[in-house]
């Protein structure tokens, strides 16, 4: 990069500039390829890839069924990376085109629903759990939901982005998203030194949506040594609160589904039925092909 680089009068699209993730964002919206979204046996069809967002919802439904809730659902791969995100079918159920998207079949027509934490509240009512009904911690819930949903940008597209991912390394980006990560994770550990969960005593929403973002960073399972440039043992709040819901039995299934990386064991690419935790993963799929 250069020192001297002067922004031009009009910037221009190449598809190289944007360095290792480049093909997942274009400037422009709408399909890019006619490919409708397969539809499994449930009502509930998610659309989603095992990022932080996606996580969340998964992990959402994931609950809903260990409470004992009718949420059974369909989880079919995106693969962002391929350019899934731009088929016809997928613009359709959410013209942003990002992942996660939800359709849902129980009414008619259809009803389509995009944006993680619009996807959580809107599975929150549909089933009346995991959103307090008593009106202030309703509102507490609510305001650390969308706290995340204004503040993970400049964590996974910022900081994560320059430290991580980015084709050259710019200090002074480093900096700047750190400094305003580290200020999160201080806003984050200091109401968690007088909460046991986002919203109080009861485990909500908010957690589902705020775990797999900067829990998970904390715990060092983000953006290679992230936790170690971050000193994040010094955020020991947060590091309880993640271990508590880390071992929450909904959470530890929520995160395998769509994920595509890391070990095979903890990979179940789709998800139409829960007896695919044990069956369909990666590792026992390559199994059965190996045999």
């Amino acid at each position: 990069m250069k020192d001297d680089y002067t922004p031009p009068k009009v910037w221009k699209w190449e598809k190289d500039n944007g360095g290792e993730f480049a093909s997942i964002n274009r400037p422009i919206a709408g399909p890019t390829h006619d490919k409708d979204l397969p539809v499994g046996q449930h009502p509930l069809q998610l659309y989603s890839l095992a990022t932080p967002n996606g996580q969340k919802v998964t992990i959402m439904l994931e609950e809903l069924l260990e409470a004992g809730f009718d949420a059974e659902y369909d989880a079919w791969l995106i693969r962002i990376g391929e350019g899934d995100q731009f088929g016809s079918g997928f613009v359709a159920a959410n013209p942003n085109s990002k992942i996660p998207a939800l359709m849902d079949h129980s009414v008619t027509p259809p009803r389509r629903v995009f944006e993680s934490g619009s996807i959580l509240v809107y599975l929150a009512e549909k089933f009346g759990a995991f959103l307090p009904r008593d009106p202030a911690a309703r509102t507490e819930a609510l305001n650390w939901l969308f706290w995340q949903m204004g503040s993970a940008p400049f964590l996974g597209g910022g900081f994560g982005h320059f430290y991580a991912y980015a084709p050259v390394r710019i200090e002074y980006a480093i900096d700047r998203y750190t400094m305003e990560v580290k200020r999160q994770l201080d806003v984050l550990n200091r109401h968690l030194a007088d909460h046991r969960f986002m919203a109080g005593e009861e485990y909500s929403i908010a957690d589902m949506a705020t775990w797999p973002w900067y829990g998970q960073l904390i715990a060092g399972k983000a953006y290679g040594d992230a936790a170690t440039f971050l000193d994040a043992g010094i955020y020991g709040n947060v590091r309880r609160w993640y271990d508590e819901i880390a071992a929450r039995p909904a959470v530890r299934r929520g995160i395998m589904v769509n994920k595509t990386s890391g070990k095979p064991a903890e990979q179940l690419w789709e998800r139409h039925d829960a007896s695919d935790f044990l069956t369909r993963t990666q590792d026992k799929i390559s199994e059965k092909t190996e045999g």
